[in-house]
């Protein structure tokens, strides 16, 4: 199949905009089918597929193991970033996948979502709907936190992504001695604007949303596990049923224990 090159109608012809509305986020953790442990990835990608409306310039997914995460992303539409070869490479039990229509930043690979990022006791992947706008301040604290460790400033050379996504991913990466969902409540608080997030560490799926919703996000049922999502659409297209909203200002996370919520701003 032919690679994507990135290139939209709005490439081709300045003056039509085409199908572009906002970003697609999906998450599904769930326990694999017996001998079909890409099966979480095929979900990711079907539901990023039912949210293809949303966003046409990139698309990528991230599985974790439990040991690891994997990130594949590209330029293009989902069908043309990924086929059954790379799908059945992405194996774990967890999954957050993307589709992206540019808020901020430019309309570049390295601007593809999910970010990734190391942390003192493994990696974070994350997937952003919305739009910052605080991300000066979140910067200077980035830049103060880094100080601290004895680290280079975050814009160093430019050697990061130019999206308010990759500050968030990279703050949630600068609590060394907190689990990423007690980071998350802290951090959560600060961001400023709309946002629907998925996020994801080697073991546990993480889903949040603003306090005013602007943005949407859903919860869904699977058989062995759950699925968010940014519309229902994605939930029917992998046979979920809808559980309900997620609530503005809620932070929902999924785990071997379950399913559990808390309110990070009212």
């Amino acid at each position: 199949m032919p690679r994507g090159d990135g290139r939209l109608s709005h490439d081709l012809l300045p003056g039509e905009k085409g199908p572009q509305d906002a970003c697609g986020v999906v998450g599904v953790w769930a326990s694999p089918a017996p001998g079909d442990e890409s099966e979480v990835a095929k979900l990711t990608y079907f539901g990023l597929y039912a949210l293809q409306h949303r966003g046409q310039e990139s698309a990528g997914i991230a599985v974790g193991n439990g040991r690891q995460i994997v990130v594949y992303k590209d330029m293009g539409l989902v069908a043309q970033v990924f086929d059954e070869g790379h799908l059945s490479a992405l194996r774990g039990h967890l999954s957050i996948g993307h589709a992206r229509y540019s808020t901020t930043g430019s309309s570049i690979w390295e601007n593809a979502q999910p970010t990734f990022r190391a942390t003192a006791a493994g990696s974070i992947a994350l997937a952003h709907n919305g739009n910052l706008t605080n991300t000066r301040e979140l910067i200077q604290l980035l830049d103060k936190r880094a100080a601290e460790a004895g680290e280079l400033p975050y814009d160093t050379n430019g050697l990061h992504s130019t999206t308010d996504t990759d500050i968030v991913t990279a703050l949630l990466a600068t609590y060394p001695d907190r689990p990423v969902e007690e980071a998350a409540a802290d951090l959560l608080p600060r961001l400023r604007g709309a946002f629907s997030l998925v996020f994801m560490d080697e073991g546990t799926l993480y889903a949040a949303r603003d306090p005013q919703g602007i943005r949407p996000l859903v919860l869904g049922r699977l058989d062995r596990g759950w699925v968010v999502a940014s519309e229902t659409a994605a939930l029917d297209i992998v046979g979920a049923s809808l559980v309900r909203e997620i609530e503005p200002g809620e932070l929902v996370t999924i785990d071997d224990n379950g399913l559990r919520a808390q309110r990070f701003a009212e």
